[in-house]
C-alpha cells in the first residue's frame, strides 16, 4: 500500500477488525458449540459454580478451563464473579433461556446438530462452490441425503429437534401475527415434529391443524401432540408431499421446506398447495427470506450455502422470487410478515 493510501485509510478510520473478527469467527463458533454440546449451560441453570466444580462435573480438564470459561464470559454467554480460583459462573440471560435442555424454549438442538454434521461439512465450501455437490453424508454415497437421514433413527430425530429450535420462535411468532379470524383449518406440509401446528392451535382457539410428513416423522410428531394433550385439536396425517396430494385446508404452511429443493421442485410443492387451497385460502412460507437486493438478509444467504452443502439442488430465495412463482401457480395477492431475527412468513392468497 502506497503511504497516500495509507493515510488515506487512517482519516477514513478502516481498520480490519471486521475482517479478523468474521475470518475467524470459527473460533467462537466452536466455543459456544462446544459448551452446548457439553451441556454447560443446562448445568449452570441449576445453580451457579466454580471453575474447578464445572471442571469436575463436565469431566474437564485444568489446561484451557479458565480460558474457555472466561472466553464466555466474553463472549457475553456467561456471567461471573470473582476472577480465575475465586471465580464463580451463571449463565446469561439469554443462554439460561434458550439454551438449557430442561427449557421448553430451549433451541440448542440446531447447534447440536451445527457441531456434530455442519461445522465439519462447512469445511469443504471451496469444493461445493467448485463442483454445486452436497459436502454431507450424501457426499460419499450413492443415496441422496433426505434418504439417507429418514435411514437413519437417531440422525433423524437430532435432525427434527434441530429444526424445532431453529424456528421455535417463528412459530409462536407466526401463529399470534398472522390473522386467522377468518379460517378454521390449516395443515402443516412437512410438518415435522408438529410444532408450528401446535403453536397455532393453542394461540388461537378456532383453529383446528394437521400435520403432514412422511410415516417416520409422523411418529415423532405424534409423541409431541400427545405429549402436549393437543390430540383433540391436532391431527397427524402421513405421506409423501411429492407423490401424494396435500390435505385439503383453508391455510397451507410450510416451514424451512421450499429451501430444500431446486426450482422445479419449488414449483411443483407451490402448485399442489394452491390446489389445496378453497378460494381465499392462503399458502404461507416461513423461510429465511432474502431482501431483494440481496444485501442485508446475511443470514439468508448464508442459509442457501447450507442448502449447497446440504442439498442436491435447494436454495434460500427473496420475497421477488416467492411472488413469481406463487403468481405462475396462480395465487392473486401476496404479503410478508417479518418473525423472528432474520425469519418471515410470505404470504400467497388464492
Amino acid at each position: 500500500m502506497r503511504v497516500s493510501e495509507q493515510k488515506e485509510a487512517v482519516a477514513k478510520q478502516i481498520d480490519p477488525s471486521k475482517i479478523m473478527q468474521v475470518g475467524m469467527g470459527f473460533w467462537a463458533s466452536k466455543i459456544l458449540l462446544t459448551a452446548v454440546n457439553m451441556g454447560l449451560f443446562t448445568l449452570l441453570a441449576e445453580e451457579e459454580l466454580s471453575a474447578q466444580n464445572i471442571k469436575t462435573k463436565l469431566g474437564l480438564h485444568d489446561r484451557g478451563l479458565y480460558d474457555f470459561l472466561d472466553s464466555l464470559v466474553s463472549l457475553e454467554f456467561l456471567q461471573r464473579k470473582g476472577l480465575k480460583e475465586t471465580a464463580m459462573y451463571s449463565n446469561a440471560p439469554d443462554t439460561d433461556m434458550f439454551l438449557d435442555k430442561n427449557k421448553p424454549s430451549y433451541i440448542g438442538g440446531i447447534l447440536e446438530m451445527a457441531n456434530h454434521r455442519l461445522f465439519g461439512f462447512w469445511g469443504s465450501l471451496e469444493e461445493a462452490l467448485k463442483t454445486g455437490e452436497p459436502q454431507n453424508e450424501a457426499k460419499n454415497s450413492d443415496k441422496p441425503f433426505f434418504e439417507l437421514l429418514y435411514s437413519d433413527q437417531q440422525r433423524l430425530n437430532e435432525f427434527i429437534n434441530a429444526m424445532a429450535g431453529v424456528q421455535m420462535g417463528n412459530f409462536i411468532a407466526f401463529a399470534n401475527k398472522f390473522d386467522f379470524s377468518n379460517y378454521k383449518t390449516l395443515c402443516d406440509v412437512g410438518g415435522a415434529g408438529g410444532y408450528l401446528a401446535a403453536q397455532v392451535v393453542m394461540s388461537n382457539d378456532n383453529m383446528s391443524c394437521s400435520s403432514f410428513d412422511l410415516p417416520k416423522v409422523s411418529t415423532i410428531a405424534d409423541e409431541n401432540i400427545k405429549r402436549m394433550k393437543l390430540s383433540d385439536r391436532v391431527t397427524i396425517e402421513s405421506g409423501d408431499f411429492f407423490v401424494d396430494d396435500f390435505p385439503k385446508a383453508d391455510v397451507i404452511t410450510m416451514g424451512n421446506i421450499l429451501h430444500d429443493w431446486g426450482t422445479e421442485e419449488k414449483k411443483i410443492l407451490t402448485q399442489k398447495a394452491y390446489n389445496a387451497l378453497p378460494e381465499g385460502g392462503a399458502f404461507v412460507v416461513i423461510e429465511n427470506i432474502i431482501d431483494d437486493d440481496r444485501s442485508k438478509n446475511t443470514f439468508g444467504l448464508m442459509m442457501s450455502l447450507n442448502m449447497l452443502i446440504e442439498t442436491e439442488a435447494g436454495y434460500d430465495f427473496t420475497f421477488a422470487d416467492f411472488n413469481s412463482m406463487v403468481k405462475e401457480a396462480g395465487f392473486k395477492e401476496t404479503s410478508i410478515i417479518p418473525l423472528t431475527g432474520p425469519t418471515s412468513a410470505a404470504i400467497a392468497y388464492k
